[in-house]
């Protein structure tokens, strides 16, 4: 008989991880309560919602090769979706003869559409061109768009939109609720993993792979290449408007800020921290800069008063000796990937 071939093992390190993270992630309300930490729920929520942002930029960064310094745009985006539609939805007028509405089933799909129609012509213009000139251009965009919504003096301009209730789902989802909230925004996280593995396994995430290594070897085999790139932009667009949206109603608040280059900068480094092109690398990533960003200053403060503001002191040699010793970033780590 002739030999069979070997069975993949089908509990490998990484799918342990995946399955110890996940339980943790369910677990962490119920623990977090019986604590009597509540905070720790609000904390995680953000987390997620910044790791959902960071998902959408390792699909273009990290599988595509394409450094958007102007990701942060579209979560912004999203973000003011939700306040514009708040807003009118409060005092009762009408934004292009349609009301306002704080329905999450309408608001959250408009914010991706919002995200992915700002990230067309983005993309369009920006993949004419590669390295530093892609890098400066999107940048130059999410900066466009940081000071029209500083100048929108009609939606708060520097002040931004407070909001003093979050979007509606349908029951028994009451998301003003925030352990509920929690674990909506959890299984939308998951939902995109989910998509994104999806997309990065299938022929069309070859295709953005193969054109990261050498685009001109997949353009000389016939495919659009930058077709293929426009359109993962965009599909990143509009999960970082679904991120706007979340962190919107997470933080009850939407103003300019969320646009800012240095919130792009951010996003990058939850990705790298992470691990670049690893989809959950960035989920890791996202946890790992908002803790440090948390509680590390209370330390610096513990130890020597006034110390706090300067707590990025840290997460400067952390980023050093994950790119020198860890190419993987922190799920090379968890997972036991190698370079």
């Amino acid at each position: 008989m002739p030999p069979t071939a070997p069975r993949t093992a089908l509990l490998t390190r990484p799918r342990i991880a995946l399955l110890i993270l996940l339980a943790v992630a369910l677990a962490l309300p119920t623990v977090a309560h019986w604590m009597g930490e509540p905070f720790y729920v609000r904390l995680a929520t953000r987390i997620l919602v910044f790791a959902l942002a960071a998902v959408s930029l390792d699909l273009i960064l990290g599988f595509g090769g394409m450094v958007s310094f102007g990701h942060a745009a579209f979560v912004g985006i999203g973000g003011y979706a939700v306040g514009i539609l708040f807003a009118h939805q409060s005092d009762g007028s009408t934004l292009f003869g349609f009301p306002g509405t704080v329905n999450g089933l309408i608001v959250w799909p408009l914010a991706m559409l919002a995200g992915a129609l700002a990230a067309l012509p983005v993309g369009a213009i920006s993949l004419r061109t590669t390295g530093v000139p892609f890098i400066m251009i999107t940048l130059a965009f999410a900066q466009m768009l940081f000071y029209l919504m500083t100048g929108l003096k009609a939606y708060g301009g520097d002040d931004g939109i407070a909001l003093w209730s979050r979007s509606t789902l349908p029951a028994p989802l009451n998301i003003a609720d925030h352990t509920t909230f929690y674990y909506v925004v959890l299984g939308l996280l998951v939902a995109a993993l989910a998509l994104g593995w999806r997309l990065v396994n299938s022929r069309f995430g070859r295709v953005i792979r193969g054109a990261k290594d050498n685009e001109r070897r997949m353009a000389a085999l016939g495919y659009p290449v930058t077709r293929y790139k426009l359109v993962a932009f965009v599909i990143a667009g509009a999960l970082a408007g679904l991120a706007g949206a979340l962190l919107a109603n997470a933080t009850m608040f939407v103003g300019p800020q969320y646009l800012h280059w240095s919130r792009s900068g951010d996003l990058i480094v939850m990705v790298v921290l992470g691990g670049i092109g690893t989809l959950i690398g960035p989920v890791l990533g996202a946890a790992a800069l908002l803790l440090l960003e948390e509680f590390v200053p209370e330390l610096m403060d513990l130890a020597h008063a006034g110390l706090g503001e300067h707590w990025k002191i840290v997460l400067g040699p952390v980023l050093i000796l994950l790119v020198l010793y860890a190419r993987k970033g922190l799920w090379g780590v968890v997972a036991g990937r190698r370079p």
